[in-house]
């Protein structure tokens, strides 16, 4: 009976990851492939290298965290399989709705739920980890809105990538930065994703982290060379409407950030960060239309404010007031340029960007209050 619920359990593990690395790939390596600089074989390969490095230099501090660092207790081999399901779980709930949930944050939302009803949960490790889910997003929103405000139109101006007019050199340079960008994210991704895996068995004693790592890493391998080249063909149509510079910014930060995060051990939302970066890249170009002062003015009259039953920018057209930039122009300086060209309601929706923020909270909520029922109800400890 044991050995029948290690299987589920490592098969549970591997459902998991692989589904991890089906739409990890597409973000990470989604420009390049919708760019034709490399093929889905190739991005599926440097994924699958990238993320096992990820897994093995950073990951494994992100497993100790979410093994012992949330509950005072072991896992149980029983209890284990039950926190994965509840992480495969939220990768269902992420389908069905189009968002991509946080696998990261469910995962804990889990263990929490589990630490809490027995009375086990450690506060502390729990309250530094909560902080950290709110810093992040923001830190990564204000990061990018004042490189959009201020750097992003010198940046589209000056570094022209690869487009079909440009010279062979800054060709290959676009080609080189974007294919670095991709394993760059590839190794935050397993970074931060390996411990939603196999975290929980290895808690349980069934595996040893280092293991851990390889059982995460080769299910993440399988998904990027399967069901990842369909993410890859969405990603890739997808960011037609977000320019390739503004897409290599958002995929910088956000894997900064989130590597950070991974070697202090902190579990975070690659996905989340993600999100946040090119909203706050879009709002912030769009701010270059007034100074701060005009802005600030309009603020204390109520100036500005748009209409509440105005309909919001249509899908696709989110980030494409960025093209707005082109290699060789002048940029005009701040409060100078021509609003009409720089829409707010094109750069940022604010409906559509709550219905995202509400599923990532609501996701892991779930799976904590889930959790918390199982494990009052049914002694798996």
């Amino acid at each position: 009976m044991v050995a029948l619920l290690l299987l589920v359990g490592i098969a549970v593990a591997v459902f998991v990851g692989f589904n991890i690395g089906g739409s990890s790939t597409g973000v990470a390596f989604g420009p390049a492939v919708g760019s034709d600089t490399i093929g889905k074989t190739g991005a599926a390969a440097l994924m699958s290298a990238f993320a096992l490095i990820g897994g093995w230099t950073a990951g494994r501090e992100v497993i100790t965290t979410m093994s012992d660092g949330i509950v005072n207790v072991s896992f149980t081999l029983a209890a284990s399989v039950a926190i994965l399901f509840f992480v495969g779980f939220a990768l269902l709930i992420s389908n069905l709705f189009g968002v991509p949930a946080s696998t990261s944050m469910t995962a804990v939302g889990a263990i929490a739920g589990m630490g809490a009803a027995i009375g086990e949960l450690d506060l502390e490790k729990m309250g530094e980890i909560v902080t950290w889910w709110f810093v992040a997003p923001i830190l990564a929103f204000w990061v990018c809105a004042m490189i959009g405000r201020y750097l992003y139109p010198y940046l589209a101006s000056s570094f022209p990538l690869g487009t079909g007019e440009s010279s062979d050199t800054a060709e290959r340079i676009g080609q080189f930065l974007v294919i670095a960008i991709g394993c760059y994210m590839a190794y935050s991704a397993g970074a931060s994703n390996v411990a939603n895996a196999v975290a929980p068995l290895v808690g349980a004693n069934e595996l040893s982290a280092n293991n851990g790592v390889f059982l995460a890493g080769g299910a993440i391998a399988l998904g990027a060379f399967t069901i990842a080249r369909r993410t890859l063909d969405t990603v890739g149509n997808d960011l037609t409407d977000l320019p390739l510079l503004a897409s290599l910014i958002v995929e910088v930060v956000s894997a900064s950030l989130i590597t950070f995060l991974s070697f202090i051990g902190i579990p975070a939302s690659l996905a989340v960060s993600a999100t946040m970066s090119i909203v706050g890249l879009g709002w912030g170009r769009a701010t270059r239309t007034t100074t701060i002062s005009e802005a600030a003015t309009k603020a204390v009259e109520g100036q500005g404010i748009e209409d509440p039953d105005e309909e919001p920018a249509e899908a696709g057209v989110a980030m494409s007031a960025l093209n707005a930039d082109e290699p060789g122009k002048d940029v005009a300086p701040i409060g100078e340029e021509e609003p009409d060209e720089l829409n707010a309601s094109d750069l940022f929706d604010p409906r559509a960007t709550g219905r995202v923020i509400m599923l990532w909270v609501a996701t892991p909520s779930i799976s904590a209050g889930a959790s918390y029922a199982l494990f009052s109800t049914v002694d798996l400890l």
